[in-house]
């Protein structure tokens, strides 16, 4: 590790919380229905939008009808993706000529996108056409990202309201997430990087001579436009299959940056968003406060692994301040490539800079184990902030058993039926990331899909179900995930560890909405004060990763005590 690759990781953090508080602000006043800026523009074509598909902007939601809102829109979103990657040779704007995408892969694909996970078992460039690219995918990266925030500002309405059965309206929270705050950052952020280099065209590809005198086919689309709304939508999902490793997707250092700020901001603002709405700004810096910290140490743990090395290589005689640059582009180095690593996976991202299954087995471990915890550092964009707060919830819980205080959250009671909720939503993931991962690994199908043995191969199969039961959608690299078991098995685990996980959450709104506020007492625990914050931190690790402990011992933590034997996969 280095004094100037620490800078570098500081900027972007501090960037980031600078942008926090203006964005916050900004998106506190669209989802309460306040005038902003844009509102003599976009004001007009809201209503537009309303009085076209009859909705009434005014009338509320309990929060059953919000989850049917939630789950008929991304029925009907999967069913016309499904169609388009069915159909993508006979529509238009295919000037490769792909045929259309296999059955279990557009399963697959349209899951994935939906459930905000853009998991790729396929290359970009060689497989979808620019229909499938714009009007499947990236609309996606639009409207399952402001699904995210919809359900996000449910709960925080939950926390706003006293005795109220409604938590705002679905189909205004969706469309105002995307015409206020995704579609103008998108176009700013796209036309950057135009500018800083990024293809944006029509045209299918090109055919370069090389210095040898060879002929390379170059892909080209429209690429900048994707690239913005993947990193603003915490998507992840790259128009190229080696996503942001590659020049077209980021060039140089000042896209690398561009691209990171990007994938935090809106997440980390919707967090300040949050304290803004409920009256409680401390409360906001508490929980962005839990982010960072977690989020520093997974980065500074993956920093100083890929930094410390392999001890094979440098027995080799290698320069050992070189580190482990194996699958790194050197125009980022070794800061750069942990800190995407980690905020990838502390999102719900899953764009890389740097392959996963390249680092080392330490290195390899942290951003797995950052997805396990719930991606909840600072989460994605919505999933997120609704994700902390089922552990805040847990966590005033535990401090009422432990020290006696009335558990309490924003003035509101935490009692059975909350907490039954809460666990039923943190259950969710390792059940479908152990179940499918243990089934994998004893099925010959299974098994043959990884590219090396050993506890190599474990890492390959449980970080493809923990990137899936995530909605994070990297990779660790390595496991040939497109086959029929893995496109099925895995889009089922995205869809559960989306759906599965906002059905509680929403009725954990709606029990939190119909309670009463209640003053702050002698015994109420302070929850924006470091005590909780630490009490967070310890409830996130605990509930959220060490469940996990036991198959991470057997991937990559015996992987790294095999590599110091003198051992490789």
């Amino acid at each position: 590790m280095s004094f100037p690759g620490w800078v570098q990781i500081g900027l972007v953090l501090i960037v980031t919380l600078l942008a926090a508080k203006p964005l916050g602000l900004y998106m506190a006043k669209v989802f309460s229905g306040e005038r902003t800026f844009l509102s003599p523009v976009l004001g007009p074509l809201e209503s537009g939008f309303y009085a076209v598909s009859g909705v009434d902007p005014k009338r509320g939601q309990g929060w059953l009808a919000y989850a049917i809102g939630v789950l008929l829109f991304s029925l009907a979103g999967f069913a016309l993706l499904y169609a388009i990657l069915r159909l993508q040779n006979v529509l238009p704007f295919n000037p490769q000529g792909f045929p259309a995408v296999a059955p279990d892969l557009a399963f697959n694909t349209a899951m994935s996108f939906v459930t905000n996970t853009n998991w790729q078992s396929y290359g970009g460039e060689t497989t979808m056409s620019h229909f499938s690219q714009m009007l499947g995918l990236t609309v996606h990266n639009f409207v399952s990202a402001a699904t995210g925030i919809a359900i996000a500002m449910a709960l925080t309405r939950a926390f706003i309201g006293s005795g109220i059965k409604e938590l705002g309206n679905f189909w205004v929270d969706l469309t105002r997430a995307t015409l206020y705050v995704l579609l103008p950052l998108a176009i700013v952020v796209a036309l950057v990087f135009v500018a800083m280099g990024l293809p944006q065209t029509l045209d299918g590809s090109m055919t370069a001579t090389t210095l040898e005198g060879a002929q390379q086919t170059i892909a080209l689309g429209p690429i900048a436009s994707q690239e913005a709304i993947k990193q603003l939508g915490t998507n992840g999902g790259g128009f190229l299959n080696v996503n942001a490793a590659h020049p077209f997707e980021n060039p140089n250092a000042f896209s690398n940056y561009l691209n990171i700020i990007s994938m935090l901001s809106v997440s980390m603002a919707l967090v300040y968003a949050f304290g803004q709405m409920v009256g409680n700004r401390r409360q906001g810096w508490a929980l962005i406060s839990v982010t960072v910290i977690l989020l520093v140490v997974g980065v500074g743990a993956i920093y100083w692994a890929e930094t410390f090395g392999n001890p094979m290589i440098t027995a080799l005689g290698v320069d050992p301040s070189l580190g482990n640059m194996e699958g790194k582009e050197v125009r980022f180095g070794q800061a750069m490539s942990a800190l995407y690593s980690a905020v990838t996976t502390g999102l719900s991202d899953g764009g890389v800079n740097a392959m996963h299954g390249s680092l080392t087995p330490l290195g390899g471990l942290v951003p797995m184990f950052l997805i396990q915890l719930g991606e909840v550092l600072p989460g994605g964009v919505g999933s997120g902030l609704y994700g902390i707060l089922v552990f805040a919830i847990l966590a005033v819980f535990v401090a009422g058993l432990m020290v006696g205080r009335t558990p309490e959250l924003l003035g509101k009671k935490v009692e059975a039926r909350e907490i039954k909720f809460a666990m039923l939503a943190v259950l969710i993931l390792p059940l479908v990331i152990l179940g499918f991962t243990a089934v994998s690994v004893v099925l010959p199908f299974g098994v043959s899909s990884i590219l090396t043995g050993g506890p190599h191969g474990l890492s390959e199969i449980l970080y493809a179900y923990t990137s899936a039961a995530g909605n994070n959608g990297s990779a660790f690299g390595g496991l040939s995930a497109n086959t029929p078991w893995y496109n099925t098995t895995l889009g089922i685990a995205m869809a559960l560890g989306r759906f599965a996980y906002i059905v509680p959450v929403l009725a954990i709104a709606g029990s939190l909405a119909a309670k009463t506020k209640v003053p702050a007492s002698p015994g109420t625990f302070p929850t924006d004060k470091p005590l909780f914050v630490g009490l967070l931190i310890g409830v996130i690790i605990i509930l959220g990763g060490l469940q996990f402990f036991p198959a991470l011992a057997l991937g990559p933590i015996v992987e790294h005590f095999v590599m110091l034997a003198g051992q490789t996969f």
